[in-house]
């Protein structure tokens, strides 16, 4: 009897943490991007040259799906980069807590900010990843149920897509199937990677906090969800070039919205067996 009581007073003892979410209005989107774009222009030379290495990494996986005759797959894992945004704006995170220590950011703060939470932040790339290679899996079923196995030449297939019964369709499809699995990525990740990046919690109490946010902030979220989307699409429609400047500027507005939605409070061992 001893023993396990004993061992109920440590369980209640050890040190938790409660996640609250805070409830926000529809003008905070709007007030997270200029705070996204007040930090680009304080720190211009480092956010820049983050947006650019990822620019330049989209460039080379393009000129090498090309290179090796997978100019098909272009359109898919385009799309695709909307499930794994959350983990490409890692840096601009890192960037925008210096500039709240009032330190001036180097490329440190950018290229290294997934280290002190690096197993956490791994699970969380594991979780975009499956929904990633869902999209991949369901964009290539509904190719074949649209168009067959036959891959036709890149001006046949994107000809095809806007002037015929079946590309319209597939494209009408595909763009309901992947917004679902596309704000399902968003729900669960929205603000679950700075919170795992400013505290030392789970995985899935990111998941838990990101999931909470967008449930008390539907309204809100969803706006934030299509400024995003918008922004990602204008970047993509301009070769890529204008994620430069976009992808830093939407990580430090992402920042900020964390920062607005979600406070993480430490349960001292009083407070727990009071409770």
């Amino acid at each position: 009897m001893n023993v396990a009581t004993t061992k109920e007073h440590h369980k209640a003892a050890a040190p938790g943490v409660k996640i609250t979410i805070n409830p926000v209005g529809m003008d905070r989107p709007r007030a997270w991007l200029a705070s996204g774009i007040e930090d680009f222009r304080q720190a211009t030379a480092v956010s820049l040259a983050y947006g650019m290495f990822w620019v330049g990494l989209s460039i080379a996986i393009t000129a090498g799906a090309i290179t090796l005759g997978l100019w098909h797959w272009l359109l898919p894992m385009v799309a695709g980069f909307m499930f794994l945004g959350p983990l490409v704006a890692v840096g601009s995170y890192g960037v925008s807590r210096a500039l709240e220590a009032n330190r001036a950011p180097h490329l440190g703060d950018a290229f290294g900010a997934w280290r002190p939470h690096a197993g956490q932040l791994a699970m969380m790339g594991v979780m975009m990843m499956i929904f990633f290679l869902a999209w991949i899996r369901l964009a290539t079923l509904l190719f074949a149920l649209f168009f067959g196995f036959e891959v036709p030449s890149p001006a046949g297939l994107y000809s095809a897509l806007l002037t015929t019964p079946e590309g319209l369709g597939m494209i009408a499809v595909g763009s309901v199937l992947g917004g679902i699995l596309a704000f399902g990525a968003f729900t669960i990740s929205v603000v679950a990677i700075p919170t795992l990046m400013h505290h030392d919690l789970t995985f899935m109490e990111g998941i838990e906090a990101s999931v909470r946010s967008v449930a008390r902030n539907f309204r809100p979220m969803l706006l934030w969800a299509a400024i995003l989307t918008g922004s990602v699409l204008v970047g993509v429609m301009t070769f890529y070039i204008g994620l430069a400047l976009i992808l830093p500027v939407l990580g430090h507005a992402s920042w900020h919205a964390y920062e607005d939605l979600v406070r993480v409070d430490v349960i001292d061992e009083g407070e727990q067996l009071h409770g």
